[in-house]
C-alpha cells in the first residue's frame, strides 16, 4: 500500500485513507509478530545489542501514546508503566539501558490487549480530529503517519531479530500469511560481476517540495554536490562473489579491516556472515568423511548458500571486502574499489522510474510484493543494473548528517539527531520488506557500522579515494561548547535585560569607540581567547587582518566553519536529560563569511613570533585561564606597534587547578595589604602602559532553560607608551 499524500480535496476521503493505511501497517506487524509460535520466545535475546522482542511488540503501539501525549492531542495514558518500559532503548546509545534485569517486562497477553487499546484509540482519533489539508507537521494527521512508519521501520528490525531466534520458535500457522511470509525458493550459480559506467552529475538533496507524503526530519533540507564519473557493480555482491573473500582467509586478515573492523572481529570471532553457518554433508556410499558446505539462515528456513542471493554483512564486513578486492589489483591501478557513497547511489537511483506512490507494481524485490527472503540478484534490471532498489538495503560510504536548513520535529526531536555523530552509515535502497516511507526515494536511514539489517552492497571503482560526500556538520555536543556559541550567535534571551545582550558585542563596541578616539591605526588585530569567533568577525570588519588564536581547538574549529559559509549545530540543556537543538550561520546575526581572518590554536603564555605587529590586541579571559598570566603581561608589550592598544577582559577568578596561586594576578594578601586582579594588572603594566579606560560589561551564560550564569567583567584599555 503506498503512503497516504498530504494533499487533497476531500477530508473524508483523507481520514479514510489515514485509517486504511494505519490499519494495513498495524495488521502487518501483527502477521509478522504472529510467527512466533512460542511466547517465550519473546523474552529471548538473539542479539544482545537489541531488547527481546516483547519490548519491540509494544513498543511501537506505546510510541502513539508518547507523541500523543507530548503533543497534547490526550490527556490520559493508557498503560503508564507498560509506555515507560517500552519507550526507548532501540540503538545502543549512550543513555539506552539494555540490560534485561532492570526491566519488569510485561506479559505478551498484557501487550496483546494494549495494543487492542491503541489501535482503537487512534482509529477514533482519525474519525473525530479536525483536518484541514493539505496535512502539515503540526497536524494530528502527521502524528499518526508519523506512528505508522515508525512501526514500518520496526517490522522491518524485528524481522532481523527474529531471523536470529532458533528457527523452531518461528512457524506459518496461519494460511491467510503463508503465501505472504513465503521465502523465494531459486537460487543457483551467480551471474559474473561487472564494473558499468556512470556519467558524473549534479545531485541535490532533500525531500522536494512538490513530493506531499510523509517525511522523517533528516529527509528535509537543501545541499547539492557535483558528483564525478564513477563505474558501479552491475549486480548487488553475491554469496558467491563474498565466498572468494572468506575463502581467501579474509576474516583472519587483519590487514583488510579498519581499527572498528578489528575490535568487532575480536569481539565477535565472526570468520563468515551472520547468516551463513556451516553445516555437515550426508556421508557418501562410499563412507568417506563428511564434509562441511555453508547454508543460510533466512526468516522462516534454512537453505544450503543460495550463491545468486546477495551477500548480507555490516558495513566493517562490506568494507574488508572492498580492501581485498583491492589487494588483487596491480599496485600501480590507479582504480580503487570502495563502497558508493549516497551521492553515488541517488545518481544509480535516478535509472529507477517513479517511486512507490506511483508504482503500479514495484521495480524490485521491495514493498512485501514478492518474497520474504532475498533473491537472484539478476532478478530485477534497472536500465543495465540491477536492484538499484530492494532486495537488500546498500551500505555506503556516507554518515548521515542533516541537510542545511534541518529542522527536528519537536515531538521526536531525537530521531535522527543521536545518529549525526559520524558512527552512523546511510543504507540506500531497501529491502524485500522495506515499506512505506523506507521504499522511498528520499528515505533516509543510519546504522551503526556493526549492526545487521537485511543489508549487503555493492561497489564502486573511482580514480582515487576521494569520496564525494557533503561535508559533515554534527551537532555540537560538548555542553561549555555550546553554551558559547548560544551567547554568540544565539538568539536574544528575552528574559534578560538590554544590558546583558551579546557579550561580544559589547566588548568590541567599546574597543572601537576607544580606537576611533585615540586615532588608532586599524591595520592589523589580535583576538586573544577568540573562542567560537564572533568577536574576530565583528572586527574584521574594521581591520585589514585579524588573528582569531585560541587555546582550545574544539572551539575554534566552529568559528573556521563559519568562515567557510557553514552553520554551526549545537546542542543545549533545555531541562535535566532534555535538550534543545540549534543551527546557527554567520547571516544569522550579519556577519560576513570575512576572508580577513585567520585562526589558529596557540597559547597565550607562548605564542609564536609570527604573531606580532599588531595595532590593537584583545585579550578574551585569557588571564585566569593561562597558567601564568604574569608571563604573557610582561612579555605582551613585544607584539604591539608603537602607541599600540592592549584591551584586557577579565573577571580575575583564578584557580589553583588552572594558575598556580604564586602566578595569580590579585585575589590574595600582599604584605598583609589586600590585593585584587586589577591592581596586580596595574602593577605589571604601569611601566610599558597608560590606561585609558575602564569599564563594567555584563556576560550572560546559558546552562538551561531557567538558569543562566551572570558575571561582570572588566574590560581595561592600556596603550602602549
Amino acid at each position: 500500500m503506498s503512503p497516504p499524500s498530504l494533499n487533497g480535496t476531500s477530508v473524508k476521503a483523507k481520514k479514510q485513507e489515514l485509517k486504511a493505511y494505519f490499519r494495513q501497517t498495524w495488521a502487518e506487524y501483527e502477521s509478522l509478530f504472529s510467527l512466533i509460535n512460542n511466547d517465550s520466545a519473546y523474552y529471548l535475546r538473539p542479539e544482545r545489542l537489541r531488547h527481546p522482542l516483547i519490548f519491540y511488540y509494544g513498543h511501537t503501539a506505546s510510541f502513539y501514546i508518547n507523541k500523543l501525549m507530548l503533543g497534547k492531542f490526550i490527556s490520559q495514558r493508557l498503560n503508564s508503566k507498560l509506555e515507560a518500559i517500552c519507550a526507548v532503548g532501540v540503538d545502543e546509545m549512550s543513555w539506552d539501558d539494555l540490560n534485561s534485569d532492570h526491566y519488569d517486562w510485561p506479559s505478551v497477553e498484557e501487550v496483546r490487549l494494549y495494543r487492542t487499546q491503541v489501535a482503537k484509540l487512534v482509529e477514533q482519533l482519525i474519525d473525530d480530529m479536525a483536518l484541514t489539508l493539505p496535512i502539515t507537521s503540526d497536524s494530528l494527521a502527521w502524528i499518526i503517519l508519523m506512528g505508522c512508519e515508525h512501526e514500518r521501520i520496526h517490522l522491518e528490525t524485528s524481522s532481523v531479530i527474529m531471523r536470529m531466534l532458533p528457527l523452531h520458535y518461528l512457524s506459518q500457522d496461519n494460511p491467510n500469511t503463508k503465501e505472504h511470509w513465503s521465502t523465494c525458493t531459486e537460487s543457483g550459480k551467480a551471474p559474473t560481476n561487472t564494473l558499468v559506467a556512470i556519467e558524473g552529475k549534479q545531485i541535490e538533496f532533500g525531500k522536494p517540495n512538490s513530493d506531499d507524503t510523509f517525511g522523517w526530519d533528516n529527509e528535509y533540507g537543501y545541499d547539492t554536490l557535483a558528483v564525478p564519473n564513477f563505474s558501479a557493480s552491475k549486480y548487488l555482491v553475491s554469496n558467491q562473489e563474498y565466498l572468494a573473500f572468506v575463502n581467501a582467509g579474509g576474516y583472519q586478515q587483519s590487514k583488510f579491516w579498519t581499527d572498528e573492523g578489528k575490535q568487532w572481529l575480536a569481539y565477535t570471532q565472526a570468520t563468515m556472515p551472520r547468516f551463513w553457518f556451516e553445516k555437515d554433508t550426508e556421508a557418501t556410499s562410499d563412507k568417506s568423511e563428511h564434509k562441511k558446505c555453508y547454508w543460510q539462515r533466512n526468516l522462516l528456513n534454512e537453505m544450503p548458500l543460495p550463491l545468486n542471493w546477495p551477500v548480507e554483512v555490516n558495513y566493517l564486513e562490506a568494507k574488508a571486502f572492498c580492501q581485498w578486492k583491492n589487494s588483487l589489483t596491480a599496485p600501480n591501478n590507479e582504480q580503487f574499489f570502495r563502497l558508493p557513497t549516497e551521492a553515488e547511489w541517488l545518481c544509480l537511483r535516478d535509472k529507477v522510474n517513479g517511486d512507490i506512490g506511483t508504482w503500479q507494481t514495484a521495480p524490485g524485490n521491495i514493498n512485501g510484493e514478492f518474497y520474504a527472503s532475498s533473491c537472484p540478484v539478476d532478478q530485477f534490471e534497472h536500465d543495465g543494473f540491477f536492484d538499484i532498489v530492494g532486495n537488500v538495503w546498500q551500505w555506503t560510504e556516507s554518515t548521515i548528517d542533516g541537510f542545511h536548513g534541518f529542522e527536528v520535529h519537536p515531538l521526536y526531536d531525537d530521531f535522527s539527531t543521536p545518529t549525526f555523530d559520524g558512527k552512523h552509515n546511510l543504507i540506500k535502497g531497501g529491502s524485500w520488506i522495506s515499506t512505506g516511507n523506507e521504499a522511498q526515494k528520499y528515505s533516509r536511514y543510519a546504522f551503526r557500522r556493526h549492526f545487521f539489517q537485511h543489508a549487503g552492497f555493492r561497489y564502486i571503482q573511482s580514480h582515487n579515494q576521494c569520496l564525494p560526500n557533503l561535508a559533515t556538520n554534527h551537532y555540537e555536543q560538548d555542553a561549555a561548547i555550546g553554551q558559547q556559541l548560544h551567547a554568540q550567535y544565539g538568539k536574544a534571551e528575552s528574559v534578560l535585560p538590554e544590558t546583558a545582550q551579546n557579550y561580544s558585542q559589547q566588548m568590541t563596541e567599546a574597543l572601537l569607540d576607544i580606537v576611533t578616539k585615540q586615532g588608532i591605526s586599524t591595520g592589523k588585530c589580535l583576538d586573544l581567547g577568540c573562542g567560537v569567533g564572533r568577536t574576530s568577525f565583528i572586527l574584521a570588519q574594521y581591520f585589514s587582518h585579524v588573528d582569531g588564536v585560541d587555546f582550545s581547538a574544539r572551539y575554534i574549529r566552529h568559528g573556521v566553519s563559519l568562515q567557510q559559509g557553514n552553520s554551526v549545530r549545537y546542542q543545549l540543556e533545555n531541562e535535566g536529560d532534555l535538550v534543545d537543538f540549534h543551527e546557527v550561520s554567520l547571516s544569522d546575526v550579519d556577519l560576513p563569511c570575512s576572508e580577513n581572518i585567520h585562526f589558529s590554536q596557540g597559547d597565550a603564555g607562548n605564542l609564536k613570533a609570527v604573531l606580532t605587529g599588531y595595532d590593537v590586541i584583545l585579550a578574551q579571559h585569557v588571564l585566569e585561564q593561562s597558567y601564568d598570566p604574569r608571563q604573557f603581561l610582561h612579555t605582551i608589550s613585544q607584539r604591539l606597534n608603537s602607541k599600540g592598544l592592549l584591551v584586557i577582559v577579565s573577571s580575575y577568578d583564578f584557580d589553583e587547578q588552572v594558575t598556580a596561586k604564586e602566578n595569580w594576578l590579585g585575589g590574595i594578601k600582599v604584605n598583609g595589604e589586600n590585593m585584587t586582579g586589577f591592581d596586580g594588572l596595574s602593577s605589571l603594566l604601569s611601566a610599558d602602559f597608560k590606561l585609558v579606560s575602564q569599564q563594567q560589561l555584563t556576560r550572560a551564560i546559558k546552562i538551561n532553560r531557567r538558569n543562566f550564569s551572570l558575571c561582570f567583567p572588566q574590560l581595561s584599555v592600556w596603550q602602549l607608551k
